[in-house]
């Protein structure tokens, strides 16, 4: 299919959702016999999203509190700020959170903090710096000022950390972003490769600032998910107040370290517009983190508009359904402009930051934490102040209230649900 404007789609009206539903279920039902009697279909290939697993699907979203810590602070003998992502260590019960510090200041690190929210509640002094990590080159030199912009960090499956770095699509020559693997001590362990289609060049690739962003592994550790903040050059505009964008999802998979699969993941049109008209304002995919191993996940949009402030949403997004894109270059004919056909990924909004009762600064890293003793999964967001003295560095702790969806469970099109529509049907 042709995929509509990134972030356009909107309910349907009652009368054709009731003769849409009506004909979804008379069709299954005819066709489940015969699907019945095919053979099984071969286990999904490594470095994938399990087709059979269990889902979980977000059902409530609660605020348990927020941490501000004012500009121009410390944090273990370096300047706190920039912090960018977040991750934890189930294990070891700590977050790890990164700044995007290009090293101008200090050297590239990240920090081991602990967040005391066992109790159900996050309040001041709830957020200790522990450790700091430097990050080197393979070499074990630190990397020089401007060599790396580091944005994503995601824990390995052997407790090593990845790292996404954005570049920079506007020097000259433009540096190109990255994926790497580093140890626990920040050494450089290996290097990803990234597909041609998303390095910088004047007319494809990534945007300047707008690369790299959101990191994540699987839950079973088979695949890393990184993805752009808005579409490479090739694949169409950056958002605007009318339209959204075409960023890219691109996966790994963690037994061979190759690229594994695609997806294009709309990004919704800016949600404010800026006072005065003519001020800046952006939206772009910030993160993601996967709630199952069946390719659900909780995606960030972060936006920002000049007298506005900023917009923080979450949305639920589904793999499944979704075109694989790998090895096509481009998401627009560049002899005609036409969009290729493609299917973008599912996603739905599940809670717009402000809605809970907090003024979200620049968040742009999240992480999921603990468990409660109430079963409810606690979500840590974090900002980055970008070391700018009228911004702050914010920890908001919320609390995901989860149902379980059973393996085989129909969804409903997106464009059939909306508030009356409270969950999906079994299949008949």
């Amino acid at each position: 299919m042709i995929a509509p404007q990134p972030g356009q789609a909107g309910p349907l009206p009652q009368a054709t959702r009731a003769a849409y539903l009506a004909l979804v279920v008379m069709t299954v039902a005819l066709v489940a016999p015969l699907l019945s009697r095919l053979p099984l279909a071969e286990p999904v290939a490594a470095g994938r999203p399990a087709t059979d697993a269990v889902r979980q699907r977000v059902v409530a979203v609660d605020l348990l509190g927020e941490v501000r810590m004012p500009p121009g602070g410390e944090a273990l003998g370096t300047p706190l700020g920039g912090l960018s992502a977040i991750t934890y260590d189930a294990g070891m019960d700590v977050f790890f959170a990164l700044s995007d510090d290009r090293g101008s200041r200090a050297p590239a690190r990240f920090y081991q903090l602990a967040i005391a929210i066992g109790d159900g509640r996050l309040t001041s002094g709830d957020v200790t710096f522990t450790g700091v990590i430097t990050l080197t080159d393979p070499a074990g030199e630190v990397f020089s000022a401007g060599a790396i912009d580091p944005e994503g960090l995601a824990l390995a499956p052997g407790r090593t950390f990845f790292i996404s770095s954005e570049g920079d699509a506007g020097a000259d020559p433009p540096v190109p972003p990255f994926v790497n693997e580093f140890g626990r001590d920040g050494r450089q362990l290996t290097a990803l490769p990234v597909p041609q289609h998303y390095l910088p060049s004047p007319a494809i690739g990534v945007r300047n600032n707008l690369a790299f962003e959101p990191l994540a592994v699987s839950g079973d550790g088979t695949y890393l998910l990184t993805g752009t903040e808005n579409a490479l050059t090739q694949d169409g505009p950056a958002t605007s107040l009318t339209s959204g964008s075409w960023s890219r999802l691109l996966a790994w998979d963690l037994a061979t370290r190759r690229p594994t699969f695609e997806h294009v993941y709309p990004v919704s049109p800016i949600p404010a517009a800026p006072n005065p008209a003519n001020g800046a304002a952006d939206n772009g995919l910030v993160e993601v983190v996967p709630l199952d191993n069946g390719g659900t996940l909780l995606a960030m949009e972060r936006s920002y508009a000049v007298g506005v402030g900023n917009t923080v949403r979450l949305f639920e997004l589904r793999l499944d359904g979704a075109t694989d894109v790998a090895g096509t270059p481009a998401l627009v004919n560049p002899d005609t402009g036409e969009a290729l056909p493609f299917t973008p990924v599912d996603k739905r909004l599940v809670a717009d930051i402000r809605s809970l009762g907090v003024a979200p600064d620049n968040i742009e890293g999240m992480a999921l934490g603990p468990t409660l003793a109430d079963g409810r999964r606690t979500l840590v967001l974090v900002s980055d102040d970008n070391f700018n003295p009228l911004q702050v560095t914010q920890f908001i702790a919320l609390a995901l209230r989860l149902a379980t969806v059973p393996a085989g469970t129909c969804f409903l099109p997106l464009a059939l649900r909306d508030s009356w529509w409270p969950c999906d049907p079994p299949c008949p």
